[in-house]
């Protein structure tokens, strides 16, 4: 980004057109109610179902009322697009998702493709003509909740995940019989689009995802907002381990393989090694076979999340890990096994300077305006714990993340809630990134050959 300050129009997101925009968007899933305002539910709106497609039919209406163009690829990913001075150029593009999990909250995704709506309003009531197109994108199944592979249909557009892969996907929980498929309910919904979903023939001039952070640390800090500079790497894995059933009460200790002690230690030896290195390490899902009291279980499953910063620590946490593993492995009573099954391996995202840049300015401008943002820089630079859509569209084109406060750190979660005020101090950060963008592009030279 040029040192120079940009010359940019004095605009202001409306935060209280964006609050109501918001919880009416929530109408479609809302579920698990926790208190007696009608705000205080959180969703359970899943992709590709009914009410996912009631919001969808509600986006788009939205959208066309701002005098947008709009578009829907084949793997119903939804685009609003506003005109600028040069239609022909790639636009910018905000964007996030509206899809929850099955237990989810209402800002998870949904602020982020609500305040670029409201960006577009912003734009369009005070006649700004842009250099280059703005727009807004609906990201289709980022949570992989309903569908097992998060952000899949942004992973397909960056050219990163086949498309056949991923219509063949199954839902995770199947209802009234066998379990459909992603295109299958595409099909069903009515929101499986003709244009190709690759940024070959829908390229982007860059990425902007404003998001709830899904931590504490904005909160704990006293600050309102975090310039994500990257994410950080993250490997998922199943282990399995393989011991002997016999009777609990017939086997001494001695003779016994078990497994579920076995896993219990490993468990605790992943979270030993990752506090060694400053790294995570988690286990959320662990199954036992037979499954009965009295019987040691033969087979034990677990999933194994291990996270860093930087992808050669990461690498260096896995190999203690799979070696303390053994260890454990063949030190415990008789000895068991232990197999590794990698799922995921997501290496360490560098956001692009330029967009990290014009959050950075605008950030800068939008919190020095806030009662003691003069004495003390409200925001902070920030790498995401959390995978996300701009993970992938880092890939194929320049990529930058807001971060707001998120109450107590809790997201995944009826209760997840940012304030209407962070909400749109929020907005105000992306309409100015986005702005302070627009003019980057206008002065480098980007247009001239459009």
């Amino acid at each position: 980004m040029p040192s120079a300050q940009p010359q940019l129009p004095t605009l202001g997101v409306n935060g209280d057109r964006l609050a109501a925009s918001l919880h009416e968007s929530c109408q479609f899933g809302a579920d698990h109610r926790y208190g007696k305002l009608s705000t205080e539910t959180g969703m359970a709106r899943l992709s590709l179902d009914d009410s996912d497609k009631a919001v969808r039919d509600w986006f788009l209406s939205k959208a066309k009322s701002l005098g947008c163009s709009t578009s829907i690829d084949e793997m119903g990913n939804l685009f609003a697009i506003r005109r600028g001075k040069n239609p022909n150029a790639p636009p910018i593009m905000m964007g996030s998702h509206l899809d929850t999990q099955p237990t989810g909250g209402r800002y998870d995704g949904i602020l982020g493709v609500l305040a670029g709506l409201e960006v577009l309003q912003v734009l369009e009531e005070n006649k700004v003509e842009t250099e280059g197109a703005i727009g807004v994108v609906n990201w289709t199944n980022e949570e992989g909740a309903r569908f097992p592979k998060m952000a899949v249909s942004s992973g397909v557009w960056a050219g990163a995940v086949p498309i056949e892969d991923a219509w063949h996907l199954e839902e995770v929980t199947p209802h009234e019989g066998k379990a459909k498929t992603m295109l299958q309910e595409l099909d069903r919904i009515g929101y499986r689009g003709s244009s190709p979903a690759s940024y070959k023939s829908n390229p982007f001039a860059a990425h902007f995802e404003l998001h709830i952070e899904q931590g504490p640390i904005l909160e704990d800090e006293g600050l309102k907002i975090g310039v994500v500079q990257g994410v950080q790497a993250f490997k998922w894995f199943t282990i399995t381990v393989r011991g002997r059933d016999s009777h609990a009460g017939t086997t001494p200790l001695y003779a016994r393989k078990d497994a579920v002690l076995v896993a219990a230690q490993l468990i605790s030896a992943a979270n030993a090694v990752a506090k060694t290195f400053s790294g995570l390490a988690t286990t959320g899902i662990f199954r036992a076979e037979p499954g009965t009291v009295n019987t040691m279980a033969h087979t034990v499953t677990f999933s194994l999340d291990l996270r860093h910063v930087s992808n050669a620590v990461l690498a260096e946490m896995e190999a203690a890990c799979r070696a303390k593993f053994d260890e454990i492995a063949e030190g415990t009573e008789r000895g068991c096994e232990v197999g590794w099954a990698l799922l995921v391996d997501s290496p360490a995202v560098v956001f692009h300077e330029d967009c990290v840049a014009a959050v950075r300015e605008s950030a800068r401008e939008v919190c020095g305006g806030l009662p003691g943002g003069q004495g003390k820089e409200l925001w902070k630079p920030m790498i995401s714990g959390a995978g996300h859509d701009s993970c992938y569209t880092n890939l194929r084109c320049p990529t930058s993340m807001i971060f707001t406060p998120t109450r107590e750190g809790i997201s995944h979660n009826p209760t997840e809630y940012c304030s209407a005020e962070d909400c749109a101090l929020g907005a105000s950060v992306l309409l100015g990134a986005v702005l302070r963008y627009d003019k980057l592009r206008a002065d480098r030279g980007d247009f001239q050959q459009n």
